[in-house]
């Protein structure tokens, strides 16, 4: 697990580092800058994109990562990644051709209170999923060899870098809110661009395009998991995109700022499972069912653990951040709750995913992703457009959804592989989690109003003095109870440096 935890580690804080970028761009600049309205549309707008992405990608990134460790002669890598970095444009070109179609089809569906806003700039949904596909190939180019650092950097931390400093160019009027939406178009294609140097650069193969010996299951593979992956990307945005097909765009700058909050614990596992995902295809290829196992155990206790700390200071403050934001945003308390939980139990499965994506039965993806996002979507339209349960209900659909699809795919690795990610210490964490949330959730520090300017510096002082508390007793326990062994070894060892 050393490696894994090296630059997991560091992927972390790449990810923190990010998050909390974005946090400041999500709650301060987003609302005050650009204004829910302009926020609503570029939520849309990069939604949209999202969805997107996936059809153009076709699965290829996914697919680098299952296959590239089996051949054995650079000669078959070789023909492997020549061939299949082609395919991408075989979609992306035709669709492009007929994106007239696409864009009258994307009008249709706004209410009409939202569609001359989106209007002028339905071409960038293209341009940016075009980009994104490629970045995510280029990616996985680099992750089969372990270099993940960079690519990491580059889709973590450097969208939301490049975010904070367009709104301050929005803020200073150096752009106007028009052209901040092209220029961050613009810096997803200069992203591309580096992740594709970067992966010539740590494997340069000689390019031949003859189609690898296994071409007919690399493309029943890739066909399964872009389904797979564009029901996975419906779940994760079709809450955005259903919002301005009934209300003002500015709900979606509401409800994403609240999702934003709550998936802010999943960071550790998208660190994590940069480098766990090419190991685990690699361990599967080798038939190392023991390595396997291992992986899923370790690497369950230690997301679970991590995001377990999140949840609590995200949720135990949550109240004190929403008064310091416009009053539009208020409210929005139990989205977060509901969000970060389905998070968390998302975390607790370790690497769950990549064991089914990696493995003989990877045709599994394809019904539980449908499953999945029909769920989603069949569960908002009755919470949130027949029962009215508002931006709630899009939230409660996806709590509902991940809570029964991820305990499908805890049973199905159980019954296949024989293996369970959970051990006594995911019991003990369990109940850490809801004892101090129950002992924190409803307690705020008594601290004196005080401001600067109309900032409120005494909510900012509640937040922080329950963070460091609730973190503090969490961390003693976890510690204690010797819950997770890599974290108590690292503990060790940052003890032993500051001793020398």
């Amino acid at each position: 697990m050393g490696i894994i935890f090296k630059q997991s580690f560091r992927n972390t804080i790449v990810i923190y580092f990010g998050f909390i970028i974005g946090a400041v761009n999500a709650i301060a600049f987003y609302p005050n800058i650009l204004k829910e309205e302009y926020h609503g549309l570029v939520t849309f707008l990069l939604s949209a994109s999202n969805l997107i992405m996936p059809l153009i990608a076709f699965g290829i990134h996914n697919t680098i990562v299952k296959f590239f460790s089996s051949y054995n002669t650079k000669e078959e890598k070789d023909r492997f990644l020549s061939s299949i970095i082609i395919f991408p444009l075989f979609i992306a070109l035709p669709i492009g051709f007929f994106w007239d179609a696409f864009h009258e089809f994307i009008i249709s569906r706004l209410s009409a209170k939202n569609d001359g806003k989106v209007e002028d700039y339905t071409l960038v949904i293209y341009i940016v999923a075009v980009s994104c596909a490629y970045f995510e190939v280029f990616y996985s180019w680099a992750k089969v060899h372990l270099k993940t650092v960079l690519g990491n950097i580059l889709k973590e931390f450097y969208n939301r870098a490049v975010v904070f400093v367009l709104l301050i160019a929005v803020f200073f009027d150096f752009i106007n809110k028009s052209e901040f939406i092209y220029a961050l178009t613009g810096f997803y294609i200069v992203r591309t661009l580096i992740m594709m140097f970067y992966a010539f650069k740590t494997y340069l193969p000689k390019f031949n395009f003859k189609f690898p010996i296994n071409t007919k299951e690399i493309l029943k593979y890739s066909a399964y998991v872009f389904l797979a992956g564009s029901a996975g990307a419906v779940i994760i945005d079709i809450d955005k995109l259903m919002i301005p097909g009934k209300e003002a765009i500015k709900v979606a700058s509401y409800y994403t700022v609240a999702v934003y909050i709550g998936s802010f614990i999943e960071a550790p596992g998208r660190a994590l499972a940069q480098i766990l995902q090419p190991l685990t295809s690699k361990s599967l290829n080798e038939n190392n069912v023991n390595e396997v196992e291992s992986l899923y155990k370790k690497s369950s206790i230690n997301l679970l653990v991590i995001s377990g700390m999140f949840f609590l200071l995200v949720n135990c403050s949550i109240g004190e951040l929403f008064k310091m934001m416009p009053e539009g945003y208020a409210g929005g308390e139990l989205v977060v709750l509901m969000i970060s939980f389905a998070k968390m139990y998302t975390m607790s499965l370790g690497n769950n995913r990549d064991i089914i994506n990696n493995s003989k039965f990877y045709r599994m993806v394809l019904p539980i992703g449908f499953g999945m996002a029909l769920s989603v979507y069949f569960l908002n339209k009755l919470f949130y457009y027949q029962m009215n349960f508002g931006t709630n209900g899009l939230a409660l659909s996806t709590l509902i959804s991940l809570l029964v699809f991820n305990t499908v795919k805890l049973w199905f690795v159980k019954a296949k592989f024989e293996m369970n990610p959970y051990t006594k210490e995911t019991t003990k964490i369990f109940f850490i989690i809801i004892a101090l949330f129950g002992l924190f959730y409803f307690w705020n520090f008594k601290t004196p109003e005080f401001f600067v300017g109309k900032l409120p510096i005494h909510h900012l002082v509640n937040i922080a003095l329950k963070s460091i508390l609730i973190a503090g007793i969490y961390l003693y326990i976890v510690l204690k109870l010797k819950i997770s062994d890599q974290l108590n070894s690292l503990v060790l060892k940052l003890k032993s440096k500051i001793v020398k």
